[in-house]
């Protein structure tokens, strides 16, 4: 079987996550999206390794901001951080139906909820295997291991995108033929894709 495995944040869509901490801020005590960010780290991370429930996370980053809002307020910030990444949308269309199409990403049940009900795209993958459920991250060797047995992929027949550098290493190392992307360079993974042999 020869498939696609996609990375979500600055590869399927623009992460604004900048978006989302100034949200959050106007509504707490954090003076800037940086203390924002500072604030909950220490329960974003857990949270995102599937070590923390959703009710949980909410609550105590909800705590530790001394947020003013509702829940429904603080989820729509949390959400809110993300806009299509166009011409990954026109590729993955046409991609659909010729190879099976993965999720491999570092999230959580927030962002893949509202990632799902906001972007259509997301109907042409097969499945994902997530951080936060498999409670294993990118670049751990574990997180690829657990998607190859999952959906049944062969690293050396199977296309991997992510936009970091050490996910991508990883990749390699584990026999994925592989593309580092980047929003502003497109075209590169198009070419490389033809150079591999791989039709759209």
């Amino acid at each position: 079987m020869r498939a696609f495995l996609f990375d979500i944040g600055n590869v399927l869509v623009r992460l604004e996550f900048s978006r989302g901490l100034r949200a959050a801020a106007e509504l707490s005590d954090a003076r800037t999206e940086h203390e924002v960010l500072e604030r909950i780290n220490d329960v974003k991370v857990p949270y995102e390794d599937g070590q923390m429930s959703r009710a949980d996370f909410l609550r105590q980053a909800m705590a530790l901001l001394k947020f003013r809002g509702t829940e429904v307020d603080f989820i729509a910030a949390w959400q809110g951080i993300f806009s299509a990444n166009e011409p990954m949308h026109a590729l993955v269309r046409q991609l659909h139906g010729k190879y099976p199409l993965y999720l491999l990403s570092n999230t959580n049940c927030l962002h893949v909820d509202g990632l799902v009900r906001d972007f259509p795209i997301f109907a042409s993958f097969t499945g994902g295997t997530y951080s936060h459920v498999v409670r294993a991250s990118k670049p751990q060797a574990a997180i690829y291991e657990i998607a190859c047995k999952t959906h049944g992929l062969v690293p050396a027949e199977t296309f991997f995108i992510d936009d970091l550098a050490d996910n991508i290493e990883a990749a390699r190392k584990l026999g994925f033929q592989t593309h580092q992307y980047r929003l502003d360079r497109h075209d590169d993974l198009l070419a490389a894709l033809k150079a591999g042999g791989w039709t759209y």
